[in-house]
């Protein structure tokens, strides 16, 4: 870039410059939020400014308050349901096309050896440690069973939020959650049958369909407005991390309160098996990575590895009281009640919500304060 500014976010206040930077010099593929790789410091900011980063920098706190809420009083946050949840979806996507350019989809696809790293990371290292660790401290069948379906799901939008708040590639981000949610038609049911030794079959065409609608239409139109828009994007561009966060909170919640009885009675016993899963997914997601790629590149990968299909995009009827509605819950959960007749197959599933929502906004507020080296290396040059 020509000149650079005199801090992060006069850069996220800038998104037009930041455009025309991006078409006259070869630049990192990176989010729009923090360009330069700096951490964003009180100094300099406005109070306005200062009032947002601290909300954001709280993820985890609200993350949490919203588990709170979802499990001791689930009426608060199931009300979203249905179109209010599938619409909250596809304004979190819209809030993170709005820090994109299609020239940030250009750039990533010049390598695309970082999808094919990130969707072996999804459906290679994960289901492999979900196996080990399920052998390893000998759970039962059926939580094992569970334990191995949570880590055969996709990459879910969450993990996209996490990447824009951690100052990773939100492009490469965007990418990788279509890529593993449409891959997710053959190599859930592969990998499950191969590992749990059950078929758990997903519906190819709702899954499509879904990830059309509520990842690719809604980051589209905000690429286009910040293509088109750069005035108004300017204007709104600062408390987009705010609304993710927000957004982000109570769609964890929201399945969370739908699974609140079995966390209740049955998640302390998979407490210590679905940290170890993540965790694991996490460190060896990141280092993998660190071997080949740079670390804006490294921590979206690791990102999506931890943060898998939070909410589902699959609406399916349930019947309550009698009476035939759709609802949306954690991915895993919905496989594991439809095809398993054991109810703790799903304990795993339900757990695996909360610790994805706590650990991914954990690290990503922890990333957001270590700034991306300047000469971090570009996988995405020419």
């Amino acid at each position: 870039m020509q000149s650079k500014p005199n801090s992060p976010l006069a850069a996220l206040l800038a998104p037009s410059s930041i455009i025309l930077a991006s078409r006259n010099s070869k630049v990192k593929c990176k989010a729009a939020a923090n360009v330069s790789g700096d951490s964003p410091t009180p100094k300099g900011m406005n109070q306005y400014e200062r009032i947002i980063e601290t909300l954001t920098t709280l993820f985890p706190v609200w993350v949490t308050l919203g588990a709170i809420v979802g499990i001791y009083k689930p009426a608060a946050v199931t009300w979203l349901e249905t179109d209010l949840f599938t619409l909250g979806l596809g304004f979190l996507m819209l809030s993170m096309g709005l820090t994109l350019t299609f020239e940030d989809f250009r750039r990533c696809l010049r390598n695309p050896w970082t999808l094919g790293v990130g969707f072996l990371a999804q459906y290679l290292i994960k289901p492999m440690l979900g196996f080990a660790i399920a052998t390893t401290l000998k759970l039962s069948a059926p939580l094992a069973t569970g334990l191995i379906l949570v880590s055969c799901c996709p990459g879910g939008q969450a993990s996209n939020v996490a990447t824009y708040i951690s100052k990773g590639n939100v492009a490469l981000s965007v990418l990788m959650t279509t890529c593993s949610t449409v891959g997710a038609i053959v190599m859930t049911p592969l990998l499950t049958k191969l590992l749990a030794g059950q078929l758990v079959p997903v519906k190819a065409v709702d899954l499509a369909l879904s990830t059309f609608q509520v990842v690719l239409v809604p980051t589209v139109i905000g690429v286009l407005a910040n293509e088109y828009f750069p005035k108004f994007t300017s204007k709104i561009i600062s408390v987009t991390p705010l609304i993710g966060v927000v957004l982000t909170t109570l769609l964890c919640a929201s399945p969370i309160g739908l699974v609140s009885e079995v966390l209740k009675t049955q998640g302390a016993q998979l407490i210590f098996p679905v940290a170890l899963l993540h965790a694991a997914a996490f460190a060896i997601g990141y280092w993998v990575s660190k071997i080949s790629f740079g670390e804006s590149t490294s921590r979206t990968i690791s990102i999506e590895c931890v943060m898998q299909r939070i909410i589902l995009h699959i609406h399916v009827q349930i019947r309550v009281k009698h009476k035939c509605r759709t609802q949306s819950s954690a991915l895993g959960f919905l496989l594991a009640k439809k095809h398993f007749t054991n109810p703790l197959v799903m304990v795993p599933s339900a757990v695996s919500v909360v610790f994805m929502a706590l650990g991914g906004s954990g690290l990503a507020v922890f990333w957001r304060n270590r700034p991306i080296p300047l000469d971090d290396k570009d996988d995405f040059k020419e």
